[in-house]
């Protein structure tokens, strides 16, 4: 029997973000052996025109296509779906975000709009990453065609049962709790509100004359300099040195090796393209305590006082966010880290992700 055929018409690493990451996991995956994989990577613009004429020549069946929420990335998304409507190939898109109908219905002209909700009526599926983003493309697709499918966590960077029984144990031991901010550096994804958290921390230190209870871990690209700058100034201004590493872009062993030590994650996200954020699925993965927003499909993973600390984005600038971890006992911590870890075992875990799209896959015939 003939292996279905599958292009990925996507952005794959690098650069290493959440979409690319969860394409190349998909693409290098065990699913190759049960269908044809092949790509075309539009990560590079200035390849669009060769991309055009891949996409033009290729016989797959079936086209899975992460598509943009971009206006630009928008347009050149309508050209790639109107050549597959042109050849009449079957596309499935997959949404690893929450803002497209925002910017359907917000950001373009009439023309535009008009032109994707004539496109998505033309799709074989469309993958969101949560239930409550399933309104995204309500009147838009047909919602037997919608489909469901959470991030996961890779493999490498979940940690086993006994190092999990090893992190758990040492908490009654641990003097210092370690705080993770692991995320790109971008304003909206709220890291400028956790060098709050750090400078109130210090002030407490130093002020007060109390011990230390938190040190603050960074790590994540910077993507331009103004960031760079702020982030540094801060820190020099505000004598927080001794309260706050930052370690860069992590991989690998660097990147385990910080999630097993760190305890508690915090992702303060009001990041427009939001979706489902990957990291706070590692968090969850290797033990940790979620500080994190009500936002996009962030609360289809996590609720607040289950998961972790869960506020609100309209409250967000007012809320000392330090004072509501320190009200969390070393009881609630245990109780919250244990649940976390056994429900990413439990719901996104590769294997789990894999099972999930090669079900879809081969529901599109």
């Amino acid at each position: 029997m003939n292996k279905k055929k599958i292009c990925f018409i996507a952005q794959f690493p690098p650069p290493i973000h959440g979409l690319s990451k969860a394409v190349d996991t998909l693409y290098n995956s065990d699913l190759s052996n049960e269908f044809e994989f092949t790509k075309v990577d539009i990560t590079n613009n200035k390849q669009f025109l060769k991309n055009l004429m891949k996409i033009w020549v290729s016989n797959a069946d079936l086209f899975y296509f992460t598509i943009s929420q971009t206006k630009g990335g928008n347009i050149r998304d309508l050209i790639i779906l109107n050549i597959l409507k042109l050849r009449k190939k079957k596309c499935l898109i997959h949404l690893h975000g929450g803002y497209y109908r925002q910017l359907v219905e917000n950001d373009l002209s009439n023309w535009q709009r008009n032109i994707n909700y004539r496109a998505m009526k033309n799709l074989a599926g469309a993958i969101v990453l949560g239930p409550s983003l399933k309104p995204i493309f309500q009147g838009m697709v047909d919602e037997s065609k919608i489909f469901i499918v959470p991030n996961c966590v890779d493999d490498e960077f979940l940690i086993s049962d006994v190092e999990f029984t090893q992190k758990l144990d040492s908490l009654k031991d641990k003097k210092v709790l370690n705080v993770l901010y692991l995320s790109n550096f971008i304003q909206s994804k709220g890291y400028p509100k956790v060098l709050e958290m750090a400078k109130l921390e210090r002030d407490r230190v130093v002020n007060d004359g109390e011990d230390q209870k938190f040190h603050f871990d960074f790590a994540g690209k910077f993507f331009n300099d103004d960031d760079r700058e702020f982030f540094e100034r801060y820190v020099r201004q505000n004598k927080l040195q001794d309260f706050i590493t930052y370690h860069g872009i992590v991989s690998g062993k660097k990147k385990r090796d910080l999630l097993k030590k760190s305890n508690i994650f915090v992702l303060l996200t009001t990041y427009p393209n939001e979706g489902q954020p990957i990291s706070i699925l590692e968090a969850m993965g290797n033990g940790m305590v979620i500080v994190t927003t009500n936002h996009a499909g962030i609360p289809d993973v996590v609720q607040n006082g289950e998961n972790g600390l869960i506020l609100p984005v309209s409250t967000l600038n007012n809320i000392d966010v330090l004072d509501g971890i320190e009200k969390f006992t070393l009881k609630d911590i245990k109780t919250i880290i244990e649940k976390n870890y056994n429900n990413t075992r439990e719901e996104y875990t590769e294997e789990r992700y894999l099972s999930n799209m090669s079900e879809i896959f081969d529901t599109i015939n």
